[in-house]
């Protein structure tokens, strides 16, 4: 438990320590985001009654920011600490493979929720959000800060240079975000990409998280929710299989 707690604090202090470029920079990222699409669309989109666009569109840009920013702290972590060849200092001290996982994903539920709570403060400056279940809110941002802290794992356990990782980023997290409902309702999509869209595991993600604030989605938040909890039993578990192995971290 000594070294759980030594992983999940180190994990925590480096991107704390630098907070001006891992909390602040993402926040101003999402600024420019609702700055420009609420600019473009408000007034001329109102996919929800009685819901302004910009009103829809704040919960998405803080959950993709929530995951974005998970996703960024295990993979960065791990993928600096193979390149540096510190990695031996982690795996070197008498820690379980479960303790390492749990430490990793931790802090970057941590990051996800601080960039988060960020993102949601300095919005209140546009649009004031009904708080329809607290509880489901609370839920969603730490299933999928705990889904996209997972994957970064495998990201940064698989990756064998900064290449790969940004690959990985470019080509899964970024579609998978962006592709998910953030910016529109999947119901203004035509209907093959409706079904598509089915098939994203962050959508519901997203879908569900709005829901918390606004008492209205796309699909029964129930639905997302059994979505999200299997999609992190499935990477957790993939995970530990990775660490228990020792996969490209000990050679």
């Amino acid at each position: 438990m000594n070294g759980f707690r030594t992983l999940f604090y180190k994990e925590t202090l480096r991107f704390w320590k630098v907070g001006f470029q891992t909390v602040a920079a993402p926040v101003l990222t999402a600024m420019l985001y609702l700055l420009i699409f609420a600019h473009v669309l408000e007034g001329r989109v109102q996919v929800y009654e009685a819901v302004s666009y910009t009103g829809f569109l704040v919960p998405g840009l803080v959950m993709m920011s929530v995951l974005q920013n998970a996703f960024a702290n295990s993979s960065s972590s791990l993928i600096q600490s193979k390149v540096t060849g510190n990695i031996i200092f982690v795996l070197l001290p008498p820690l379980s493979y479960r303790e390492f996982f749990a430490a990793y994903v931790l802090a970057s539920v941590v990051r996800g929720l601080v960039v988060g709570a960020g993102v949601l403060v300095v919005t209140l400056w546009f649009v004031r959000l009904p708080w329809a279940s607290p509880l489901w809110i609370l839920a969603f941002a730490v299933l999928g800060g705990a889904i996209l802290g997972a994957l970064g794992v495998i990201a940064g356990i698989w990756s064998e240079k900064f290449d790969q990782l940004s690959a990985f980023q470019n080509f899964l997290i970024m579609p998978l975000t962006f592709l998910s409902g953030v910016f529109y309702s999947i119901h203004s999509l035509p209907q093959f990409w409706q079904e598509v869209s089915h098939y994203n595991p962050v959508f519901y993600l997203i879908d569900g998280f709005r829901y918390g604030f606004l008492g209205v989605s796309d699909v029964p938040p129930l639905r997302s929710l059994a979505v999200a909890a299997t999609c992190l039993a499935v990477l957790s578990a993939f995970t530990l299989w990775m660490l228990k192995r020792g996969y490209k971290l000990r050679h």
